[in-house]
């Protein structure tokens, strides 16, 4: 008895110490998947900062970015829609130069709660942009080439070629900058997505036909029709409408076409969308409207004629301005807009 007594009791003990390290592990185990997932959600919260510094190849050369951004100067409206679009709040913008009422695109409006006008456009203030210390400037070549140099001894200044119909190759570029590649990708397929569901939707209500569009612009000036390789064509793209021969164009130095009161049949179409971007008696559009050759148009006498946002259809040049055109083209067609 008195000779086995001690191995019972060594018997307990290491059956105590072998529950107290299995329990320990399972404990651990647990423990550590709750702090990978905090991992992640840590991760996922700051983007991809652990990518910084990071080097861009860009129009302009190289641009090496030191950190993730976060105080960003935008200098033209597509790098205004893309970068609050990635939930960014820029600390300097510019206004659209073609807006009768001024000021930033009301489409935007809550998103811009301490942003700076910079402005004009084409002349930005440079001393205000430096004023802000910015970490990061977005705009494209055919914008701002003149002032770069004066742009990038503010901060890392990173340049498209040009804007409007390669909206979607740029903001592939603002995100990159910004390390929010994944966040960009997520949005534009988001958008992509909702827009083929929208062109599904118009073509069952037209019986399996796919309507014609057509965009007409009034500006100080001549009257342009927007072709199929700009931004608002992209978008009508997206959904799919055709187009009429007037508007598609493959050569990226031509995204619209300027006509006169009497070529406004070019604009025929099943739907017509018209934006201003001036005062209407800077425009041409009362000697258009009051023309035979716009009133003998099936789509002005089928009362299919739509006015929408010049702010969106032209200037927005981004993923926000976008689904905004496809809620106008759901009420225009009388489809209900897919969800997203």
């Amino acid at each position: 008895m008195f000779n086995r007594s001690p191995l019972r009791g060594i018997g307990r003990l290491i059956a105590v110490l072998l529950a107290v390290v299995l329990g320990t592990a399972v404990l651990a185990a647990c423990g550590g998947a709750d702090s990978s997932s905090d991992a992640d959600d840590t991760a996922k919260a700051a983007g991809d900062s652990s990518a910084f510094p990071r080097t861009l190849k860009t129009v302009m050369g190289d641009v090496k970015i030191p950190s993730q951004p976060k105080r960003v100067v935008v200098l033209d409206t597509g790098e205004l829609d893309d970068v609050t679009l990635l939930g960014l709040d820029p600390v300097g913008a510019v206004a659209p130069h073609f807006k009768t009422s001024g000021g930033f695109p009301t489409y935007l409006d809550g998103e811009l709660k301490n942003t700076v006008d910079v402005g004009p456009l084409l002349e930005p203030n440079l001393e205000k942009i430096a004023s802000l210390k910015p970490d990061l400037i977005l705009s494209s070549k055919v914008r701002h080439e003149k002032v770069y140099d004066k742009l990038s001894a503010i901060a890392p200044t990173v340049f498209t070629e040009t804007t409007g119909g390669v909206w979607k190759e740029n903001l592939k570029v603002h995100a990159e900058a910004l390390g929010l590649e994944k966040e960009a990708a997520a949005k534009l397929k988001e958008y992509e997505t909702q827009a083929a569901a929208l062109g599904a939707a118009i073509k069952k209500k037209d019986g399996g036909t796919m309507p014609t569009a057509s965009v007409v612009r009034f500006i100080a000036g001549p009257t342009r029709l927007y072709q199929t390789n700009s931004y608002s064509g992209v978008v009508l793209n997206d959904i799919g409408f055709q187009r009429p021969k007037s508007q598609i164009s493959n050569d990226p130095e031509v995204t619209m076409k300027d006509v006169s009161p009497e070529e406004i049949d070019q604009a025929d179409a099943d739907l017509i969308f018209v934006t201003a971007a001036d005062a209407e008696d800077k425009t041409q559009k009362k000697q258009v409207v009051s023309n035979p050759v716009w009133k003998d148009l099936p789509a002005v006498k089928d009362g299919k004629v739509f006015e929408v946002p010049d702010e969106t259809w032209m200037s927005g040049i981004g993923v926000q301005a976008a689904e905004e055109m496809l809620k106008d083209v759901a009420k225009a067609t009388g489809v209900e807009l897919p969800a997203k």
